[in-house]
């Protein structure tokens, strides 16, 4: 699977994990050592994430019903929480750096495939 900001046509992710069942959203990244470059874990359904217990800090993006961004966090860090954004239908954690290289921003489409 792929991730692309359609708006930028560029490539967030290009190894993508989905967590769309409760167990898999509820363990999220907790055990990871980190995100290398490239990866990305999609989480459905999603208007808010916590980092606790992680040993890295990700970017975030929280995509609405038709893929459009509507929060972008940068450098989320551990042991902290991000608002809750009731536009969200899905978070999309990734490594460090993707979302600033790439320029994504609030309103930006995205893609996953």
């Amino acid at each position: 699977m792929q991730i692309v900001n359609l708006s930028k046509n560029t490539l967030l992710a290009e190894e993508v994990f989905m967590a769309a069942t409760p167990w898999l959203r509820m363990k999220g990244l907790l055990g990871k050592k980190m995100l290398a470059p490239g990866e990305a874990l999609v989480i459905q359904p999603c208007n808010s994430i916590h980092t606790l217990f992680m040993q890295f800090a990700i970017d975030v993006l929280f995509l609405d019903r038709q893929n459009k961004v509507v929060a972008v966090i940068s450098s989320l860090k551990p042991f902290r929480f991000s608002k809750i954004y009731f536009a969200s239908y899905l978070a999309i954690e990734l490594p460090i750096g993707p979302t600033s290289s790439t320029s994504t921003v609030v309103g930006d489409t995205i893609l996953i495939t």
